[in-house]
């Protein structure tokens, strides 16, 4: 392939959309070094690997030559973005909004190059704009437009408050795009209405207008709702090395693909030879070993990774873990769930009645570890191998 298929094989991995396809190759001809942007608003400072989808692809342009743009909203912040919220959300503090981007920043240039990363804040265009500024800024849009994003329209059909400041919103993430006359601007899937208003105000300030990619919101461990620290099913960047080698161990064989694709480096047709071999015979689990060190290396290093992995394999030896083990997943929505009813959720005992009994006579193990408490509590955010008897054994994981 020539030179631009290559970038843009490269680029469309994983994404949701690109709005539009054609003036991305029209940029990528120019062969120059493009402007691609996105923003965060620093309300929430502990990532998790949902968030570093789109810092992965961030990465990518990166490799591929292009200058990074990454924009902290410390101006929106104190704003709040309304985005998927069915109320009005609560504005920062400027001592807040600095202290999480502080957080944001070390945690990010774990994946982009910081030498080639241009940190910005938005307050530094739209601190400087005053009232008749910001009026003629609002004057780009309608109401009736406003409306049209989703989040905005239900909460105006059920009568929930939309505060005028929220419609600010769009607009000032859509002037960033001005402001560092971006090429490119990347975002969530939730985030289409603010990305498309950069088009519009570039359009309108003279601007060629910027190229949107979305990409997919991740999964967390159960594989069906997204990652998500509030749901407890959640891998954060700063999860302990055997925490999160466990946590990625948990996942579904099937859903380990969707992990391959939105956070490894590796190669497509690498990932696809990985599916080849176990059609011919390989266990997945080995090939969940690559991706598990793979991120773990990222976040940590190559030998925290090697350690977590040795780690883990010898917590399933030293129960004997059968090679077909059973496994679970089980919610709780008290941060804990009580061990005999893992017991019994996971199919060992027909009832809790019956697990505290095999508790007391000391034939229960947790990681090949006897358990003596029939009152334990094992916390959310777990994967353990619990053991009944010589021959019943289950992988649950608690979230």
């Amino acid at each position: 392939m020539g030179k631009i298929e290559d970038a843009l094989e490269i680029i469309k991995r994983g994404t949701n959309e690109i709005l539009l396809e054609e003036g991305l190759i029209e940029k990528l001809k120019t062969n120059k070094p493009l402007v691609v942007k996105a923003g965060f608003d620093p309300t929430a400072p502990d990532l998790h690997l949902g968030h570093t989808v789109l810092i992965n692809k961030l990465r990518q342009f990166q490799d591929l030559g292009h200058n990074i743009h990454f924009l902290i909203g410390d101006f929106t912040g104190m704003i709040g973005d309304p985005t998927g919220k069915n109320v009005t959300r609560k504005a920062l503090t400027q001592e807040q909004v600095l202290e999480n981007a502080k957080t944001y920043k070390e945690q990010v240039f774990k994946i982009l190059d910081e030498e080639k990363t241009t940190v910005v804040f938005n307050s530094q265009w739209m601190g400087e704009m005053n009232a008749a500024d910001l009026i003629k800024l609002a004057s780009n849009q309608t109401v009736a437009r406003m409306l049209e994003r989703d989040d905005f329209s239900k909460r105006y059909a059920s009568g929930q408050p939309i505060a005028i400041h929220e419609f600010l919103y769009p607009l000032i993430q859509g002037y960033d795009s001005v402001a560092l006359k971006a090429d490119i601007e990347l975002g969530g899937t939730d985030q289409k209405f603010n990305l498309l208003m950069g088009r519009e105000l570039q359009k309108g300030h003279g601007q060629t207008p910027q190229v949107v990619l979305t990409m997919p919101i991740l999964e967390g461990l159960d594989g069906v709702q997204k990652m998500s620290k509030s749901l407890n099913n959640y891998i954060g960047v700063s999860d302990a090395p055997d925490d999160m080698f466990g946590k990625i161990m948990s996942i579904s064989d099937e859903l380990m693909w969707r992990y391959f694709e939105l956070l490894s480096f590796r190669a497509m047709n690498e990932i696809e030879q990985f599916k080849t071999d176990i059609e011919e015979g390989a266990n997945p689990r080995d090939i969940k070993f690559l991706l598990a060190k793979e991120i773990i290396s990222r976040f940590h290093n190559s030998n925290a990774a090697e350690k977590a992995q040795q780690n883990f394999i010898d917590r399933f030896k030293k129960g004997k873990v059968p090679a077909d083990i059973a496994e679970f997943t089980l919610q709780s929505n008290e941060g804990s769930l009580g061990i005999a009813y893992i017991i019994k959720d996971s199919g060992m005992t027909n009832s809790t009645g019956e697990a505290m009994r095999m508790i007391k006579q000391g034939a229960v193990k947790i990681d090949g570890e006897k358990v003596a408490d029939t009152k334990m509590l094992v916390e959310n955010n777990t994967t353990k191998v619990y053991q009944v008897g010589k021959r019943k054994f289950a992988k649950v994981t608690i979230i």
